[in-house]
């Protein structure tokens, strides 16, 4: 328990700029590109800083920090609301059933339909773990503590929250779901597209990509392959999502074919489950319960794991350690979920 979450701030630039070239691209939430990532963190600011606690397009930007030495170790990220300052396109599988009388056969086809059906959605993403750090339990630090950020603050979110998963790609970085499709019309690669789409947004999409549905059988073995696929390294992100609540209901990510995943806000595991609790005091000698526990609003708002006793009275002790990241005193009000 020597790591925490606490708010990004516009002086972690470089570490955030260290960890994007670590992705290997197909990030797009985490580009390789510092301006990019400084404008980022600039947005987090004013998300962190705005007054009023009605739903708006914010951006909340969260570090994983080793307590004791102040390196950053991670990154997470929360959409206040998506599509409204530019249209979040989806593509989503449906089925046409056709008969035909004369072979007596129905042929039932899959198609990819364009749409901004989820516009208005939350999201969480941008969630990125130093490869030297994937154990011990910091994924899921990351993870979940945003969902205790989504909760403390819930009227700045949505009735639904989303999660985009990279799709799957080739050693070069390449998509064979964008090669067979948007790339025909883009005149890009996919590195390419995602970098643009990473540092401009996505209106380049609604002037060309056609809006049309596209059958998935007239498509390459290599690309129906791969729709709805996460990416090998975002298996252990999905599986999390979906212990959580998230479930996929045939929406892809238009550039690569990945899963987008959408659970009703207030049925995320993590919200539904956790309590508030006055904090009591520093842990005593007896049985402890493993935690995660947030405390502070907005750009004051940190996270880690504690070992903690609930009273009969619903008040909290918490080890010291996690005390000090916290930086409580007694009094405070915290919030609580059990870690597993």
């Amino acid at each position: 328990m020597t790591h925490r979450i606490r708010a990004a701030r516009i002086d972690d630039l470089d570490a955030l700029y260290e960890m994007a070239k670590l992705t290997g691209g197909g990030f797009t939430n985490l580009p390789a590109d510092r301006e990019t990532l400084a404008a980022k963190l600039e947005r987090s600011t004013d998300g962190f800083t705005r007054e009023g606690e009605n739903q708006s397009d914010d951006l909340y930007v969260f570090m994983l920090e080793e307590f004791a030495t102040g390196k950053i170790r991670g990154t997470c990220q929360v959409f206040g609301e998506v599509g409204t300052q530019q249209p979040f396109y989806s593509y989503r599988i449906t089925t046409l059933s056709q008969h035909s009388n004369e072979l007596d056969r129905t042929f039932r086809n899959q198609l990819l339909n364009l749409v901004t059906d989820l516009e208005g959605c939350s999201e969480v993403g941008g969630l990125f773990l130093h490869p030297a750090e994937r154990a011990g339990g910091l994924g899921l630090l990351l993870a979940r503590s945003r969902y205790l950020f989504i909760k403390q603050h819930r009227p700045r979110f949505g009735e639904r929250t989303l999660a985009e998963l990279r799709g799957v790609m080739d050693q070069g970085g390449n998509s064979p779901f964008w090669d067979a499709l948007a790339g025909r019309f883009f005149g890009m690669s996919f590195p390419e597209a995602d970098e643009f789409n990473a540092v401009h947004g996505t209106q380049f999409i609604a002037d060309l990509m056609p809006s049309t549905p596209v059958y998935i059988s007239m498509l390459p073995e290599s690309a129906q392959s791969v729709i709805g696929q996460p990416h090998p390294t975002g298996r252990a992100a999905l599986r999390m999502l979906e212990k959580e609540g998230f479930s996929w209901d045939n929406y892809v990510d238009i550039f690569d074919g990945g899963p987008t995943v959408v659970s009703k806000t207030d049925r995320i595991k993590s919200i539904r489950s956790s309590d508030w609790h006055r904090f009591a005091g520093t842990l005593e000698d007896g049985e402890a319960s493993e935690l995660l526990v947030a405390h502070g609003r907005l750009e004051n708002f940190v996270s880690c794991y504690a070992a903690g006793q609930v009273d009969g009275d619903g008040a909290i002790r918490l080890d010291h350690e996690a005390v000090e990241m916290l930086g409580i005193e007694p009094g405070d009000n915290v919030l609580a979920v059990a870690r597993r």
